[in-house]
């Protein structure tokens, strides 16, 4: 049965509803075709036969033309700046090379005179579910907003077809604040004699100098190495293991996670591992350093190879080492993974490619170094707070993960960016010369 629920219907558990509808007949005239040109409109049409649900479904073919880029848009009324809303919709797929941008569904926001009163939102995340995929993004209206046009579109898929049904635009009540309090330490212990003494000198510091209500503590690289002489070899270990224990048995009595750089041995292989442990004083996660420099690999480490996302209470939380910030890809595998912050325990490195990944990336960047700035950077590329040349000393700061943040004539680049980001264009082998 066709369900089409249009304004102020009042529900306790999803809000005011806006628009609601699954199942499409042919006969629904508030849904418009639209393409910028007439010669690069898709085939628009009501596929009666395909749905998820209840029959019909808004379908978009590429008709064939490189250029095409179009389909559905609906124009709801009665839009309140500053108020927030969710759009959910479902879409299935077929000979689409790269969802993640030639598949659309965002919200254009118009004012009284149906000018755009806001850059226009997209729906990044989704969830797929068999043949369908689920798309959802709630975000806030911008001043001046008087109603708002809901788009689906396909774009250059030539051969691509799109089905999209069970569309939801809903009133919510604002996001609560989701906030964390991030301490970094910037420690650099010199003359000592073990990798037992070196470690025990940042838990001491993190006992002495870092506030008690800290929910993430960062640790520099190699904190089983620095400042002791010894060789990699010396001082590697297993995960879990004498170090973990360490920092296990400070995150427990601070109820705190952190994250630190040891050396991880496994058989033959010994690798430069970033340790998330979490507030019970269990190992939460680890990860290997993907992009070694020649000194480290002539030091006999390996190279790890992946880029793991961590979920924790407060968000998702990646991590990166050194001199994984000198390339762009670990931070946008992090991010296109859902990474909130990013914790990087780093030796020394260019000060303007962490800034370029905070900032190309749209996430909070946390660092702690020896010869790079002990930092907490958000995703605008400020700097919350830094530490100070004292040795001990810790920057600290308390964020928001729900706070959006906008560049002034682009939107909100951290979902912009994953919907235009285009993975399906393949960069040719470094260094071979054609």
């Amino acid at each position: 049965m066709r369900v089409l629920l249009l304004a102020a219907i009042l529900s306790p558990l999803h809000g005011e509803v806006l628009l609601k509808q699954s199942g499409f007949c042919g006969c629904d005239s508030d849904w418009m075709p639209w393409s910028a040109r007439e010669e690069t409109m898709p085939r628009v049409f009501v596929d009666t036969k395909v749905g998820i649900g209840d029959s019909g479904s808004l379908a978009i073919n590429g008709a064939s033309k490189a250029a095409s880029y179009g389909g559905w848009q609906r124009q709801v009324d009665g839009v309140k700046p500053g108020e927030w809303l969710r759009l959910k919709a479902h879409y299935k797929a077929e000979n689409v090379a790269a969802e993640n941008w030639q598949v659309v569904a965002r919200l254009e926001w118009l004012d009284a005179k149906d000018k755009r009163a806001g850059e226009p939102d997209y729906a990044p995340w989704t969830r797929r579910s068999g043949d369908w995929n689920e798309l959802s993004v709630e975000v806030q209206a911008p001043e001046n907003t008087a109603s708002v046009s809901v788009q689906f579109y396909l774009a250059n898929a030539p051969l691509g077809t799109v089905w999209w049904d069970d569309i939801l635009l809903e009133r919510i009540a604002p996001p609560a604040p989701r906030k964390v309090t991030v301490a970094t330490v910037n420690l650099r212990p010199r003359n000592t004699k073990s990798r037992e003494e070196s470690v025990g000198k940042f838990i001491d510091t993190v006992a002495a100098k870092v506030p008690a209500n800290a929910d993430l503590i960062v640790l520099p690289e190699g904190i089983s190495v620095v400042g002791n002489g010894k060789k990699y070899t010396e001082v590697a270990e297993s995960i879990p293991g004498p170090t973990t224990e360490s920092l296990g048995k400070i995150a427990k009595q601070r109820k705190a996670y952190i994250v630190a750089g040891i050396y991880e041995r496994e058989g033959p292989a010994i690798y430069n591992t970033a340790v998330l442990i979490d507030r019970a004083g269990e190992v939460a996660g680890k990860y290997r350093k993907v992009y070694l420099p020649r000194e480290e690999v002539e030091g006999g480490l390996t190279p790890g190879v992946h880029f793991p996302v961590f979920h924790t209470d407060f968000g998702k939380l990646g991590l990166m080492i050194c001199y994984d910030v000198f390339f762009s890809d670990p931070a946008r595998h992090l991010t296109n993974q859902g990474a909130e912050i990013i914790a990087m325990p780093i030796w020394g490195g260019d000060e303007h490619l962490a800034k370029a990944r905070t900032i190309e990336n749209g996430i909070y960047l946390v660092t702690s170094g020896y010869d790079h700035p002990t930092y907490i950077m958000d995703p605008l590329g400020e700097r919350l707070s830094q530490a100070n040349d004292a040795a001990g000393s810790v920057a600290l700061s308390t964020v928001d993960l729900e706070k959006r943040y906008k560049a002034k004539w682009l939107g909100e680049m951290r979902t912009r960016r994953l919907k235009e980001l285009r993975v399906d264009v393949q960069p040719p082998t470094p260094g071979v010369v054609r």
